[in-house]
């Protein structure tokens, strides 16, 4: 990171790197994944806080803890993801050009196919893989692994109704704050691939944490009918 060197720089790439990848946590859980004491950690958080690559929020509360003051997690900002990303910003900034030329040009509808055939794109030599698997928990597990592989640092995780899958970096969230059109593009494309309707409840682009798509539970194979006829 600009302004770090030797031992301490590469330390706080790892955090960044860790951030980037996993999305927000606490100082204490780094302290224990670096093998770093808590004073430590919390030294090289207040470096990146400092120059604008984390900041922090309160964490979301447990089902159950108590009245107590919350955790706090750290988090990169936008500043942050476009250090992590290598001069993404510079490519983004050219993309946006390109899509306002062709949205002027063609209109939206262009920009709509252009997005899909995009997604459609980067995910095409993984949908095999994805296919193969008939329980959509792990089809979801094989999207988040397609994903990654791509640059996106995803993840999944269970939840009340389904599976939550968890993209914890964006290479084109500067385009598509301008052009939802991606994201548009992305879900639908999501929904295809994983065989359901699935719902988009945050992305990087808006400025939340991760891009997440929630994706709902599998239904067993036999139901009833509206007259309470069991059907396959």
């Amino acid at each position: 990171m600009a302004g770090a060197d030797g031992h301490d720089g590469r330390t706080r790439d790892l955090i960044v790197r860790r951030l980037l990848e996993h999305g927000p946590t606490t100082a204490m859980d780094l302290a224990g994944e670096f093998g770093l004491s808590g004073a430590a950690v919390r030294r090289h958080l207040d470096a990146l806080i400092g120059d604008g690559t984390v900041a922090t929020r309160d964490a979301p509360r447990a089902s159950g803890r108590g009245r107590g003051r919350p955790a706090r997690q750290h988090l990169l900002t936008e500043q942050g993801r476009r250090r992590a990303g290598r001069g993404e910003g510079d490519v983004a900034e050219l993309a946006v050009a390109a899509l306002r030329e062709l949205s002027d040009a063609a209109g939206e509808d262009a920009v709509r196919a252009f997005a899909r055939r995009r997604v459609l794109g980067l995910l095409a030599q993984h949908r095999d893989e994805i296919g193969e698997h008939d329980d959509r928990a792990e089809r979801v597990g094989s999207l988040a692994g397609a994903l990654s592989r791509e640059g996106y640092a995803a993840s999944t995780r269970a939840t009340t109704a389904g599976e939550a899958l968890c993209q914890h970096h964006c290479p084109v969230a500067g385009v598509a704050a301008e052009f939802p059109q991606l994201c548009e593009a992305e879900t639908e494309v999501f929904a295809e691939l994983l065989g359901t309707h699935v719902q988009r409840l945050s992305t990087i682009a808006r400025g939340d944490a991760a891009c997440t798509t929630h994706v709902p539970r599998q239904q067993d194979a036999t139901t009833t009918d509206v007259k309470g006829r069991q059907v396959v």
